[in-house]
C-alpha cells in the first residue's frame, strides 16, 4: 500500500468544472472543460485574473458553454514560457490545441489537431467513440497524451509522440495500459504529470460508457508509470467520492512528493477546491 494524505487547501470562486491545472512558481493556472477563459491564480496574494481563448467568431458565453459548443480543454502542460490546452477530441469540435505566452498572456491562433488525432485513432485502433484526450504532458519534443478510457471498450492508453506541436507532426507509438476498478467501476485517466522519469497519473472511475455523457462518481486513484517501460508501477485509491480531473507537483521533499489536485464536480457552480496529495515516495 501505497502511504498517502490528502486534505483540502484551499478555495477558488470564479472558476468552476476545474479540468487541468499546472504550478509554475506562484501562478496556478486552471483549465476548465466548459469554459473558454485561461485562469491564473496568484497563490501569494490570492488573486484570481481570466484570459479569454475563444476562437475568432464565437459569440457565445465564455464560461458555462454549452455542451456541444465547447473546445472540452482537459489538459494543460508547458513548453517554455508556452502554456498548450488540449482539446478532448471526443466530438468534431474539439480537435483544437491552444497555446498562449504564460507571460504576456498573448493568445496565439489554435493548432488544429483534426488529423493529428484522426492519424491517432487509426494507428491506435481507437474508433471516435473511445477517443479522448484526458491529460497531456511536455518532456522536451516529447508529449505524453493520455486516451481516457470511459467509452463503450474502456481503452486507456498513452501516445507518446515526438515532434513539432505547431506543425502537429509527430512520429507516436501507442501503449494500452490496464488500470484497476474503483467499486465496481473501471477507472480512466484524467490528468497527468512527470517528475523526473516518471509519470504520476490520476485516474476517476464513474459508473458510465461514454465519452460525452457524466456519470456517478465511484472514487480516483494515483498511479505511477515508468517512461522507459511505459509499465505501471503502483496504483493507490485516494478518494471513494472525488473526481480530480488535475495534478500538477506541488514541493519536492526528502521523503514525500506533494501534489495539487482539482476536481470536476460537473456542475455549474463557479467554485472550485484545491486539494493537497501528500504522497510518500518509494
Amino acid at each position: 500500500m501505497q502511504k498517502f494524505q490528502l486534505e483540502l487547501l484551499f478555495h477558488i470562486i470564479g472558476i468552476g468544472s476545474a479540468s487541468g491545472l499546472l504550478l509554475d512558481g506562484t501562478s496556478l493556472f486552471l483549465v476548465s472543460d466548459n469554459s473558454y477563459m485561461l485562469y491564473e491564480y496568484n497563490l501569494a496574494n490570492k488573486q484570481l485574473e481570466k484570459t479569454p481563448i475563444a476562437p475568432h467568431g464565437y459569440n457565445g458565453p465564455l464560461e458555462n458553454v454549452p455542451k456541444k459548443e465547447k473546445a472540452d480543454y482537459e489538459s494543460i502542460t508547458a513548453m517554455g514560457d508556452e502554456l498548450y490546452l488540449f482539446g478532448s477530441g471526443s466530438t468534431n469540435k474539439r480537435n483544437t490545441i491552444q497555446y498562449i505566452d504564460s507571460q504576456s498572456k498573448k493568445v496565439f491562433p489554435a493548432i488544429d489537431a483534426t488529423d493529428l488525432y484522426m492519424a491517432m485513432q487509426d494507428f491506435s485502433e481507437i474508433k471516435p467513440d473511445n477517443f479522448n484526450i484526458e491529460a497531456a504532458v511536455n518532456a522536451g519534443n516529447t508529449w505524453y497524451l493520455f486516451n481516457r478510457g470511459n467509452g463503450p471498450k474502456g481503452q486507456n492508453g498513452i501516445f507518446t509522440l515526438d515532434g513539432d506541436i505547431k506543425e502537429a507532426a509527430f512520429q507516436f507509438i501507442y501503449n494500452e495500459i490496464a488500470l484497476p476498478k474503483i467499486n465496481g467501476a473501471p477507472a480512466s485517466f484524467t490528468d497527468a504529470v512527470l517528475v523526473d522519469d516518471k509519470l504520476y497519473f490520476l485516474a476517476a472511475a464513474e459508473k458510465s460508457n461514454s465519452t460525452y455523457l457524466d456519470g456517478e462518481v465511484a472514487g480516483t486513484l494515483i498511479g505511477r508509470i515508468d517512461t522507459e517501460t511505459m509499465e505501471v508501477e503502483f496504483t493507490e485509491i485516494i478518494s471513494l467520492k472525488n473526481k480530480f480531473e488535475g495534478i500538477t507537483l506541488y514541493k519536492t521533499k526528502d521523503k514525500s512528493l506533494e501534489f495539487l489536485l482539482c476536481e470536476d464536480t460537473d456542475s455549474d457552480a463557479a467554485a472550485s477546491d484545491i486539494f493537497k496529495l501528500t504522497l510518500e515516495k518509494q
